[in-house]
């Protein structure tokens, strides 16, 4: 297999005072064994806010019946009993030891009358590859960054402090984001170890914000942050049985994230419901990012109107339980066809969108994306080396460059590479600039392949809201000497490509593994597509929590 494993999930449209953090250097989890099997909850009885919303924690603070240090102290015990202890899903990598004191701060603020919006003294979670200029370390889950502290906060760090969010630590990731080996299972780091999936403990979590999903579905925080390339906020969320938007490339500011892609990467939020997801990205917002798609034009009208619409309009967001009435989708033919279970469960929303009032017509876009697979990857790997060593190159780092963090897993690599090794990383340190013909060709050809096809189904019929389709097939067990394999068809590959918004939502489950809806739009629709997927969710209200089973039955 030339291509790193998380293509598989989109061009699978090709198939497919008490904290605990992490030591640094921290031994890799062996061969994944079954946790112990918990039929219930094991912190429920004393924690009550499972699958608490955003606005039920913003309720207790306003009426007194919490306050924010209570939320942290609370999400921190729950980590220690189902985190560390009880299934042990290791979905956290680090945990900030300055939370608390953040929170009291917050609280005092509160006291003093000063608000900062919804997520004022909220507890979330980033991803272990966005900067935070704080005691916590960015690494990617690589040994070879372990100890590095950024200097400053990435731009989304930032604007989700100045917005009042608590950053109650890190999430373990696939290392380098799942762009290390071909052969990798999602969740697994050297750094972190691997990360259980909260439904069925052998099961994949998904990658490459695999403690992100994981986090979220068992209620370790109010929401968090994951990044994406192609699935890595989707599919994690879709296993992990929550909503996930992957934004418009270019909306959420990329700076201070590791990278893979300038073509391709986002940062994005993952959220137990709709509503949720729209509060967090308007955390992650400001009007002087001068953010755009590869070729618009920065801060223009349609840009700044979305801005308006998120920041300006934090709880009275437009969703509507009746925005599907009159609307018209497209649903990914080959994905209504499928035989496999998650295609019954597409049959069945196709039925339900329907019954709320929505025309659904067939539309293909796997079809013209499928044969842009490799050319991606050529993208990425000459991205990620460019980007790289841009990064390590201003980092306070242990390694400097990629050519560095070869040698380092090289040198160490019954710690750093003890199930697979890193080709990926050796293929992209071969590439040879930005400036290679080869390159500019890859990029051409993904891009506007991918947007010919997403512009041309939207098209259909006089125009469609949104794309609907399967986001990826239910989680496939751990396994870490084979790597991640699929399980059904995804939809991920199509939007990564084009750099367009797609929004998952819980669309049941298979044998207890959830199974996302996603809704695919034009570029900056991400408000059209939150109220079409918060009418979807209101309707049918698929979102379940975990109860940590062992294994499938």
């Amino acid at each position: 297999m030339k291509r790193r494993q998380f293509l598989h999930h989109g061009t699978q449209a090709a198939v497919a005072a008490t904290l605990l953090p992490l030591a640094t250097g921290a031994k890799p989890s062996p061969a994944p064994t079954t946790p112990k099997s918990l039929a219930a909850d094991p912190a429920a009885s004393d924690f009550d806010l499972v699958e608490a919303s955003i606005s039920d924690l913003q309720a207790r603070l306003q009426s007194g019946k919490s306050t924010s240090h209570d939320l942290c102290q609370g999400y921190l015990d729950r980590i220690a009993k189902i985190d560390r202890a009880g299934p042990k899903l290791n979905a956290i990598i680090e945990l900030n030891p300055d939370a608390l004191s953040i929170a009291d701060a917050l609280d005092r603020e509160r006291k003093a009358g000063k608000l900062r919006g919804p997520l004022h003294g909220i507890p979330v979670l980033l991803k272990d590859n966005i900067d935070t200029g704080d005691q916590l370390q960015t690494t990617a889950g690589a040994l070879a960054l372990a100890g590095h502290r950024a200097a400053k906060d990435s731009f989304v760090a930032a604007q989700l402090r100045a917005a009042g969010a608590i950053i109650l630590g890190k999430t373990n990731l696939s290392e380098w984001a799942n762009f290390r080996s071909s052969h990798s299972a999602s969740g697994w780091s050297s750094r972190g170890g691997q990360t259980h999936n909260p439904y069925v403990l052998d099961r994949t979590p998904s990658g490459s914000s695999a403690g992100s999903g994981a986090a979220v579905a068992a209620s370790l925080c109010a929401a968090a942050v994951g990044t994406e390339t192609n699935g890595s906020i989707v599919s994690p969320a879709s296993v992990n049985g929550l909503v996930g938007l992957k934004p418009t490339v270019g909306l959420v500011s990329r700076t201070g994230i590791i990278p893979i892609s300038a073509t391709q990467d986002t940062a994005g939020p993952m959220a137990r419901t709709v509503r949720d997801a729209a509060l967090l990205l308007g955390g992650m917002l400001d009007e002087k990012y001068p953010f755009g798609l590869l070729d618009a034009t920065p801060n223009s009208a349609a840009h700044l109107a979305l801005l308006k619409t998120f920041r300006d309009n934090a709880y009275s967001l437009p969703l509507a339980a009746d925005a599907l009435k009159g609307q018209k989708l497209g649903v990914e033919k080959s994905h209504l066809a499928s035989p496999l279970p998650a295609g019954e469960l597409l049959r069945q929303a196709v039925a339900m969108l329907r019954a709320q009032g929505a025309t659904v017509v067939e539309v293909d876009v796997r079809t013209p994306t499928q044969p842009i697979g490799e050319a991606e990857f050529d993208v990425l790997l000459y991205e990620f080396k460019d980007g790289v060593n841009k990064y390590l190159a201003q980092a306070k780092a242990p390694v400097k460059t990629l050519t560095e963090v070869i040698a380092f897993n090289k040198a160490n690599a019954a710690k750093a590479m003890p199930f697979f090794q890193q080709e990926t990383l050796e293929q992209a340190e071969k590439t040879d600039g930005l400036a290679s013909e080869k390159y500019k060709a890859a990029v051409r050809k993904v891009v506007d392949t991918s947007r010919a096809a997403l512009d041309a189904a939207l098209k259909t019929d006089g125009g469609l809201a949104a794309i609907v389709a399967i986001t990826t097939g239910p989680a496939a067990c751990i396994d870490l000497v084979n790597g991640e394999y699929g399980t059904g068809p995804g939809y991920s590959g199509p939007a990564a490509m084009a750099g367009y918004p797609h929004l998952t939502v819980p669309m049941g489950q298979v044998h207890g593994l959830p199974v996302g809806l996603s809704f695919v739009g034009a570029p900056y629709t991400e408000a059209a597509l939150l109220s079409l997927g918060y009418a979807y969710e209101q309707a049918t209200k698929h979102r379940q929590a975990p109860t940590f089973r062992a294994v499938v039955g």
